[in-house]
Formats: structure tokens, sequence, C-alpha cells
């Protein structure tokens, strides 16, 4: 499932914004979830719950909390998430770059729509978003996962650690990590170590013979495999 967030505190385009991220996703046939926020103070209210949002829509110029203040305090929790900035002033470029902001769209009446299916299609591509499930027979029980929910993998002792995003805790099999390297081969896993499938999502970055997970995991790269590793890294989250 895709998770949109949507915080403008200007109720008209909150709701044009809605209505037409909602008419694109319908009409691609993805499940999606839309919440929306009227101010950045109440966005940040959530807290480090702001990780389970894919796609963050932003207003630069709202009170109290502004579209980049908010922005920064979104990238304290994740560097994960992909945000847009929405304004009616192209002026911040240089504070978009620092936090990472993937688009600028102006607060056009007449362009505004198409502009959001525009940059929709542009940062979905960038995921290579397919809605893959698989069922697993895990020591817990028969389980059906989002491949996107899957962190990573670990090989310890013949058992296979699953590593997830939004579930505390992990599931375990018995198994090798080959097979389930070759299951995934399509859905952005990378093998970094003969005991490492990481999905490339949730790494942050790489550095030598270590990758950064978002939410802070240190996994060991073997070194023969960095150069390649890296460069799917760099492949895989190049500019948009």
């Amino acid at each position: 499932m895709l998770e949109v967030a949507v915080c403008d505190d200007e109720k008209y385009f909150l709701e044009q914004e809605k209505e037409w991220i909602t008419k694109y996703m319908k009409g691609a046939g993805y499940k999606f979830k839309i919440d929306t926020f009227a101010s950045g103070t109440s966005f940040m209210e959530i807290g480090d719950k702001v990780k389970q949002y894919d796609i963050i829509f932003l207003d630069i110029n709202m009170r109290e909390l502004n579209g980049v203040e908010t922005a920064k305090k979104i990238r304290e929790y994740t560097q994960n998430v992909y945000i847009v900035f929405v304004t009616a002033f192209i002026t911040y470029s240089l504070e978009g770059y620092k936090v990472d902001a993937v688009r600028y769209i102006l607060k056009d009446n007449q362009l505004l729509e198409k502009a959001i299916i525009e940059c929709l299609d542009t940062i979905i591509n960038k995921m290579h978003y397919v809605e893959n499930k698989y069922t697993f027979e895990f020591r817990e029980g028969r389980k059906t996962l989002l491949i996107d929910d899957i962190v990573f993998i670990e090989s310890n002792l013949h058992k296979l650690y699953f590593h997830l995003s939004k579930k505390p805790g992990q599931y375990t099999m018995y198994g090798r990590l080959d097979h389930i390297d070759e299951l995934l081969k399509n859905s952005n896993f990378c093998r970094i170590h003969k005991s490492y499938l990481v999905n490339l999502k949730f790494v942050n970055k790489i550095e030598r013979y270590v990758a950064t997970l978002s939410d802070g995991t240190k996994v060991n790269i073997s070194q023969p495999k960095y150069n390649a590793v890296r460069e799917e890294f760099i492949c895989f989250w190049g500019e948009i």
C-alpha cells in the first residue's frame, strides 16, 4: 500500500491535492491511503509515525511551523520518504536541497493537477513500485508479507531472520538465503554479504564495508561485493 500525507494550511488546496492524488491512485490501480493535516504543527504531533508515509506533500508557506522546518523535523525520523514542496513562491531551492526535496510544485490553479500527476509518475517510477506479496512458511506460521515491507533478511546457522519495517520483531524460517535472493531478484533487494539480503529502499547510506539502514541498523558489506553494492545503491537512489 502507498501511504501519502498532504500538509497544507489552505483548506482549498488541501482538499484539491487530496482529490487529485486520489484520482491518480485509483486510475493507476494502486492500494493507497491519504492523510491530511492542516498545519506543520499538527503533522509533527504524530512524531515518528511520519515514517509510515511513502510520499509527503508540504506547503512551504504555513503559519507557525513552515514547510521547510516541518521537512527538517521529518528528516530527523526518516530519510526514505519523498518530500514534495507545494508553494506559491520558488525561493527555497537551497533549503529544499538540504532536506532532499524531490520536487517544487507551484500553486497554479490551472497547472497544479498536471504537476502533481507528473510528480507522482516520477516518484513511483523511482520507487519501482509494484504491489508484490508473497506467502512464506515461517516457524511462527504461514504469513503473507508485502515484499516492500521487508527491510532485510539475515542468515545465521541455516536459519533466516526476516526484519520488517511495519511490525516489531521478526519472522524466522529454516532455509538458504540463495533461494530467497533468487525469489526477490526483481524487487530491489541487494545481496551485500553472504549473510545479508537488504531492501535498497531502506538503505540510507553506503560507507566502507557498511550499509546504514533507515532505523540506524548497520549491516556489514563483504569486501568483494562492496563496489557492486555501491553501484546498485547509486543506481537505485540516483537523482530524480
